[in-house]
């Protein structure tokens, strides 16, 4: 008997050390996941600021660039202006899918209008045999789906006393998920309603295919289908994360076509939709200044871009015609407001100090130049009008009191629990739903389980890293989540494998960003080493890369996997920072300088968005007369100097197939040869 007693409570301290093991176990598998999430969202917001802060740039030589030629202000006028059918008869023509012929060979899915829901599902049928829909169906398809967005509010409402509604979040290009949410949940029908809302499209490598389903089905069913929009449907987001890229990809010569007609339809969607009066859908969020009043009368088909406030061009351009006397004699004049700057542009100003027309580091216009003064500040009313959309569509939840900028996405609010509190009472609603942040489960509850954000991309920052969602109301409006894996390969992993797997692709992504800031760090790591020992602390060494790469990581944390190697316990950071750069140089095709590459690694998502800028029909390729006008723009901000007799010549010289045109690749080349210039 007492033997009998001995081993069982071996046997349960055995248990015991087991049981605490394993919690062990899983609690540092959960720190690694949750290091691994922090360093991906790093990353992503600041690319979004980055591309803010280029935006920004744009605007700024827009206002304050000093044209001296006619064909200056043309230049400028098209690259920077944004297109409305209405008033452009070649648009309008260009635009029209009747001058398409559809070849007798086309094998593809076609459509007859007004469609039904075969049309539909053999869209879907067609897309999963890769198969692709002919431009003429895809311009029509948009066409009519732009009339129809054209008629509704800016604020859908509806009701869940016919049926339930399923709502969606980000699907950012991933067809797969698309249908897997299809084959669970069922496709839209009177008895399956859905919202989709907001970022259809970037990212994935099937945006397109994403929009031509959810418009089919929004046509067929209008009272079943919403949509929402979101801040990636917005044509200069576009440029930069890959939907513009796909569609030239795919529609080459009617990809342009399709883009100009898509930058009216992303206009026309909704910004919210009202489930019962009692549950608001929006994107992103809201902020202590949202009024649901003002959202529903602002003419949203107006805002093309939340990224590009160009409201007082004209008036500039007007000066500018008028001469350097004129510009002179109108900022003397007291209607003429002094030169206002935003914080977020004194960096942009510092860049550009050396363009023409532009105060110089010391303050002074340069020497024979008229310096224009006037406001960058657009009218209030259009201000707080652009604001109400940038804070619906941009803005996330945070755990404390208040409403802040957003810092680190560059753009909306950071709005806590007491905001959405006085929101929701407010407008008597008693939840608020949106998406715009992937999260690890899919879905997420913050602010006393009155917000819940909903993203419905699985696999987003890698294979694993997480589960897509979408959620279902009844009449009693509580919230049924239903979560899926889009991908067989993360499915057939274990938790160890999964986290492993997405560990390594954050790590290599945050090695990416070291080695394109390798210079700056030399320099932050140097005015640390006091003694010029060649090594320094780990505390220091976590000081000096937040400082550069301000990514707000615990970098302590992730030392093990980023500084495998000490002497003494301390860092010799020029072993470390070659070793990055052999890292990467041996997974770049090219052989270039290694100083070459770290610029171009830190600048090719720039350099990307400003030639998609340059290439205003997106055919590939920019003549040599806009690469010489947009060199003298841009050089500046790219920190990249040459003189402007040498651009004609350069031009000329990296036409290597001589046919009189610049691709991307050769713009590349430029970017690398004047670097090397200046080295």
């Amino acid at each position: 008997m007492e033997l009998e007693i001995e081993l069982h409570e071996k046997a349960f301290k055995a248990a015991v050390l087991i049981q605490r093991w394993f919690r062990r176990y899983m609690a540092r598998l959960e720190m690694r996941r949750r290091c691994t999430w922090r360093i991906f969202q790093s990353i992503e917001y600041s690319g979004e600021q980055d591309h803010l802060k280029l935006n920004y740039f744009f605007d700024y030589l827009v206002d304050h660039f000093m044209t001296t030629s006619s064909k200056e202000r043309d230049f400028i006028n098209r690259v920077f202006s944004e297109s409305d059918i209405p008033k452009d008869p070649k648009l309008q023509k260009a635009c029209n899918y009747e001058l398409i012929q559809v070849p007798d060979h086309y094998k593809g899915p076609r459509l007859s209008f007004p469609l039904s829901l075969d049309d539909a599902t053999s869209l879907v049928e067609a897309f999963k045999q890769q198969q692709q829909l002919h431009a003429y169906y895809v311009l029509k398809l948009f066409h009519e789906t732009l009339k129809h967005l054209s008629q509704l509010p800016n604020i859908s409402s509806l009701s869940t006393c016919y049926s339930e509604i399923t709502v969606c979040g980000d699907l950012h290009g991933q067809l797969n998920d698309l249908f897997l949410i299809f084959y669970k949940n069922g496709l839209p029908s009177p008895a399956k309603r859905y919202v989709f809302n907001g970022d259809f499209v970037d990212r994935g490598k099937q945006s397109i295919e994403i929009l031509i389903i959810l418009f089919a089905f929004l046509l067929i069913y209008p009272q079943e289908v919403h949509l929402n929009r979101g801040n990636h449907e917005d044509y200069m987001i576009n440029l930069r994360y890959g939907f513009t890229k796909e569609v030239m990809r795919k529609y080459k010569e009617h990809g342009n076509k399709i883009l100009k007609l898509l930058r009216h339809v992303f206009s026309s969607l909704p910004l919210a939709t009202l489930i019962d009066s009692k549950v608001l859908v929006v994107h992103g969020g809201v902020s202590d200044t949202t009024d649901l009043e003002q959202l529903a009368r602002i003419d949203r088909r107006k805002i093309f871009s939340l990224l590009t406030q160009k409201r007082k061009s004209e008036k500039i351009l007007r000066l500018t015609e008028a001469g350097p006397a004129t510009i002179s004699n109108a900022s003397n004049q007291s209607d003429v407001p002094k030169l206002g700057q935003p914080e977020e542009l004194q960096s942009c100003c510092q860049q550009v100090g050396k363009t023409k027309g532009l105060e110089t580091s010391s303050g002074s216009p340069e020497e024979g130049t008229e310096l224009e003064i006037k406001s960058l500040e657009p009218e209030e009313m259009e201000d707080t009008e652009i604001k109400q959309v940038l804070d619906i569509l941009w803005s996330d939840p945070y755990p404390q009191n208040g409403c802040r900028i957003n810092q680190e996405r560059g753009g909306g609010c950071y709005f806590g629990p007491d905001v959405t509190e006085k929101f929701l009472q407010k407008n008597g609603l008693q939840l608020l739903i949106r998406s715009h942040e992937c999260k690890l489960e899919g879905y997420e509850f913050c602010h006393n389980r009155k917000v819940i954000t909903i993203f419905s991309a699985s696999n987003y920052y890698a294979i694993g890293s997480n589960r897509g969602a979408y959620l279902k109301l009844g009449p009693d409006l509580t919230p049924h989540f239903v979560q899926f894996q889009g991908s067989r390969r993360a499915s057939q992993l274990t938790m160890t494998q999964r986290i492993s797997h997405v560990e390594e692709t954050a790590y290599q992504a945050l090695r990416e960003k070291m080695f394109a800031h390798r210079s700056d760090l030399s320099g932050a790591f140097k005015k640390l080493d006091v003694n010029k020992s060649g090594v320094i602390t780990l505390s220091d060494w976590a000081t000096a890369v937040e400082s550069v790469l301000r990514l707000g990581l615990p970098w302590r944390m992730l030392r093990p996997q980023l500084v495998p190697r000490l002497i003494g316990g301390k860092l010799d950071y020029n072993r470390w920072l070659k070793d990055i750069s052999m890292e990467q140089k041996s997974t770049n095709q090219e052989r270039i300088q290694s100083s070459l590459l770290e610029t171009i690694y830190r600048n090719l998502p720039n350099l990307e968005t400003i030639f998609s800028v340059i290439d205003t029909d997106h055919s590939g390729l920019i003549s040599f007369e806009e690469f010489r006008h947009i060199w003298k723009l841009f050089s500046t901000h790219m920190h990249i100097e040459i003189p402007e007799s040498s651009i004609c010549d350069l031009a000329r010289s990296i036409d290597f197939n001589k046919d009189g045109n610049i691709d991307f690749n050769e713009f590349l080349e430029a970017f690398r040869i004047s670097t090397q210039n200046t080295d």
